[in-house]
């Protein structure tokens, strides 16, 4: 080769390299490959609009994540991750000033990765989330009963996922054609196998090693078979140990099913009185199981060596009333008494059908008295109408409106002759012609009004009214005198304006709500105090009422 024809191709190379590098100047350098997209040779602003359409498609690609078994899927926009395109054009570098660098930059590709951009506020809460997603419980060991066989679960393996170490993960792959896959820690079960053998060859296995009897009268047996064992032990995790645990009072259920058919009914006398002649239903002593005496040491009858035949116990239940006392019960005493009034027409129908039915009732000494039981359902069927009723505070209307007149008579008649407050419920409104602190309300099936009669006599409850007033009368044999002290009224409340539509509105200016106490003073007939207990109610305001 001659001098000439290498000086010319030695210039002819200049001139291209020149040409090749003022073509190149601020593009991405030739053969540049992004996520299989060829951005070589391309100005920035090129491959910028590229890359947006690339990374438009990734940030809302479903991305899936796996950790041991759990899977959880993520939208890489949703949680903060995106593509930072400026980094990753920088990524690509400059063209290279090597002529052989450039001439094989025709022929030869350069793959280069996208650089991840991620906003931390949504990355760090969003990923908290993919953890809990990730994360498997572990399976305690247990032991259960399935018709007198043990049933045994296996203990297992749950698992956690570091949220650091998800977040890195994530990170460094969320771009990955296959996803991201994490290895999660182990979380191992309190309860192991070891635990549950322990469990399932002991105490388990005597629980079902025969029927639990309890040998009762008249050839009657109380019977636990093997296969309802499973009602009353089961066993709690304590430190990692099965626990037995004996349900004595599901066994006492059990066994109740047949041995209560050898108990007897304790039966106090009854006084009647037919055309204003006394007539006494004797009193009758029972028998009854003593289920004390008879569930002592129960649980090592199941799980443990007593017996697991064994006889019940009975104890004898004397009447608390008997046949003497009521025939020599005297009800020639007005031991208390209690008048109220200001009632409606309406009211007035229901106060004294109630009346009636009360009238006539004897509170035998130990019994308790509820209104609700002793008298039944009061509605239209048993001749209870529609009167007036306070519902939240404002009038409304109801069938057998006006029986809390009655109640609270009642309750102040039992108040006043001495009887113990079993249940009682003020209204939630204060009503003038009702003491303050000292009233009662009842409604069917929810709200009682209940007494007991702790003295040693009977007591007759007398109960009549007119159009204008109802009376109740406790009648028997006087034993206690009885002071009420009213504690005054504080912490008042302003009532607030509601609207009400329709016909029946009434409307009304209100009332203040307070609080009040009331004490009872219980002394024998000598002066001597049996009791002092202070009741405080809390009354609501009464609103304002206005009709629209």
């Amino acid at each position: 080769m001659t001098a000439g024809v290498l000086l010319g191709m030695v210039i002819a190379g200049g001139v291209a390299y020149g040409a090749d590098f003022v073509l190149m100047k601020d593009r991405v350098p030739r053969g540049t490959v992004v996520a299989g997209t060829n951005i070589g040779g391309d100005t920035t602003e090129e491959a910028t609009r590229v890359l947006t359409q690339v990374a438009n498609e990734r940030n809302t690609r479903p991305v899936k994540i796996t950790a041991g078994e759990k899977t959880a899927e993520f939208i890489p926009a949703d949680i903060g991750l995106g593509i930072d395109i400026p980094a990753t054009i920088a990524a690509a570098g400059e063209p290279s000033l090597n002529p052989i660098v450039r001439i094989k930059s025709f022929f030869v590709e350069h793959p280069i990765e996208l650089v991840s951009d991620v906003d931390q506020q949504r990355f760090v809460p969003a990923t908290q989330e993919l953890t809990n997603q990730l994360h498997i419980d572990p399976t305690n060991g247990a032991v259960n009963f399935q018709d007198g066989d043990i049933v045994t679960t296996d203990a297992a393996d749950g698992q956690d996922v570091d949220p650091s170490d998800l977040r890195r993960t994530i990170s460094a792959s969320w771009l990955d054609a296959d996803g991201v896959t994490i290895t999660p820690n182990p979380v191992k079960p309190q309860v192991n196998n070891d635990a549950v053998k322990k469990a399932a060859e002991g105490p388990a296995a005597k629980a079902i090693s025969g029927d639990i009897i309890a040998k009762g009268r008249d050839n009657i047996d109380g019977i636990i078979p093997i296969e309802r064992m499973g009602e009353i032990l089961h066993f709690d995790n304590k430190g990692g140990q099965l626990e037995p645990v004996v349900d004595t009072a599901k066994a006492q259920e059990l066994l109740a099913e047949n041995l209560s058919a050898t108990e007897v009914q304790m039966r106090n006398a009854k006084i009647s009185f037919v055309s204003g002649n006394k007539t006494v239903t004797p009193s009758a002593d029972g028998v009854a199981i003593d289920w004390e005496a008879t569930m002592d040491g129960f649980a090592d009858r199941v799980i443990g060596d007593k017996d697991r035949e064994f006889p019940a116990a009975y104890k004898d239940e004397k009447a608390t009333f008997t046949t003497a006392q009521a025939e020599k019960a005297t009800f020639d005493d007005k031991v208390s008494s209690f008048t109220t009034g200001g009632f409606s027409y309406a009211s007035g129908v229901n106060i004294r059908k109630v009346a009636q039915m009360v009238d006539g009732a004897i509170v035998a000494p130990g019994q308790t008295f509820s209104l609700n039981g002793y008298t039944g359902p009061r509605g239209t069927a048993q001749g209870f109408i529609e009167s007036g009723i306070i519902m939240d505070g404002h009038a409304d209307k109801a069938v057998g409106g006006g029986i809390s007149q009655f109640a609270t008579t009642l309750y102040n008649a039992a108040y006043f002759a001495g009887m113990e407050d079993v249940a009682h419920t003020p209204h939630s409104y204060y009503i003038s012609r009702y003491p303050a602190g000292r009233e009662a309300t009842v409604f069917e099936g929810a709200i009682d009004l209940q007494f007991k009669n702790t003295s040693p006599y009977p007591v007759l409850i007398r109960a009549y009214g007119d159009q204008n007033t109802i009376t109740v009368d406790m009648m028997g044999k006087k034993t206690y005198q009885v002071d009420s002290t009213n504690g005054g009224r504080w912490a008042e409340t302003q009532p607030k304006a509601i609207t009400l539509s329709g016909d029946s509105c009434v409307p009304s200016t209100g009332a203040p709500g307070f609080t009040t106490s009331d004490t009872r003073v219980v002394r024998d007939l000598s002066g001597n105090e049996v009791s002092r207990n202070t009741t405080t109610t809390v009354y609501d305001p009464a609103p304002i009422v206005k009709c629209s």
